[in-house]
């Protein structure tokens, strides 16, 4: 089934993460995947559960030139854009890709769009490997491919690439993630649940039942967040001022980004509740053991954390990284912070798909 995502739509949810708009929304075709009964980690049964996606390119009639790419937070299909195209990492004359969207953005199955009694805060928590899971079916089902050669993953989409390298690593030759890590630590679920907290605290949210949209949670928690999102050092060196048109004040990128969340407020709290939980240790079969779920996975994986990440930090990703035996530990050099990952500023783009864009060649050269 086609989807039709407006630009606007797109662009509200590519802000959300921070990266900057690609300049073309119109290559990707659009489509849609439902599944019947689909039972998640939690122990719920969707009736009917559906999985938003967007091809770039043909695939081949071998169906083995499949690249995936999971989104992040809040983001729709376009979200990898920067990577795509001449020149770039992703090269569609010879890739098919796969742009996935997880659940609870609002177009895949979310709070938002499923009727009772799973409607609104009584959608059921999803977690990483739901999406995992549900992903795994779209392709085997609805395109019949069995394998792909990389998945590349920013921020959640980099959580659900370490999960795709840790429950299918037959399925999958290469992972990269930028910007995101394999579990969501104790300061990062903390961070998490301040955003949230600042969101409900609005007396219009009612337990999630409003009847309005809790305007003034939703302000509060857009600048929670955009305390996290840059580096401190972005802000003092005014960085904002990369990508905003002439004469833009101070004032001005304050009250943008206390504006800037304007989606359903309970899909806000469903993804992050996703992102809390994530935990590849929790995967069937290692007890709950991080350290041993990274160290069986058999692939090369591109790791690329950056340097001024405060969602995601440093020290976070030097940790996972050691266990992982076929690794490449690539921090990205960037004051942009968590977007740093997803291209928030030229050098940001052009090292990205430098890095990634070798990362995936010595694959080809091998196979």
């Amino acid at each position: 089934m086609i989807l039709r995502t407006t630009a606007l739509l797109f662009v509200l949810a590519t802000i959300a993460e921070g990266q900057a708009a690609p300049a073309r929304i119109d290559r990707a075709e659009h489509h849609e995947f439902v599944m019947t009964n689909f039972r998640t980690e939690s122990g719920v049964t969707l009736p009917q559960a559906r999985v938003v996606y967007g091809t770039y390119g043909r695939l081949n009639a071998e169906r083995d030139n499949v690249v995936l790419l999971p989104s992040h937070y809040m983001a729709t299909h376009h979200g990898y854009e920067w990577l795509i195209g001449p020149g770039l990492a992703l090269d569609t004359t010879k890739l098919f890709l796969v742009a996935t969207e997880l659940f609870g953005n609002g177009f895949s199955s979310s709070p938002s769009n499923t009727p009772e009694p799973f409607h609104g805060p009584r959608f059921p928590v999803t977690t990483i490997r739901d999406n995992v899971a549900a992903v795994h079916r779209l392709l085997v089902e609805d395109l019949r491919v069995t394998h792909v050669r990389a998945v590349i993953g920013f921020s959640m989409g980099a959580q659900q690439a370490f999960q795709w390298a840790v429950s299918h690593p037959a399925f999958v030759d290469r992972v990269v993630a930028t910007s995101g890590t394999a579990k969501t630590y104790g300061h990062g679920f903390v961070r998490l649940e301040g955003q949230i907290a600042a969101l409900t605290a609005d007396p219009t949210f009612r337990g999630g039942d409003y009847t309005s949209p809790p305007k003034a949670g939703l302000e509060a928690f857009g600048m929670v967040w955009a305390a996290w999102l840059y580096s401190q050092e972005w802000w003092r060196q005014e960085l904002w001022r990369t990508n905003a048109p002439a004469g833009t004040t101070f004032e001005q990128v304050v009250q943008n980004m206390r504006t800037r969340f304007s989606a359903d407020a309970n899909n806000y709290i469903l993804q992050a509740r996703t992102w809390q939980r994530h935990d590849v240790g929790g995967s069937p079969g290692f007890d709950g053991d991080v350290e041993r779920a990274l160290r069986s996975i058999p692939i090369p994986v591109l790791y690329m954390p950056s340097e001024t990440d405060l969602y995601f930090p440093m020290t976070d990703a030097r940790y996972e990284a050691q266990f992982i035996p076929q690794v490449r530990f690539v921090p990205i050099p960037s004051l942009w912070g968590h977007p740093a990952g997803a291209a928030a500023s030229p050098a940001d783009r052009k090292f990205l798909n430098e890095t990634i864009g070798a990362f995936l060649r010595e694959g080809d050269e091998k196979q």
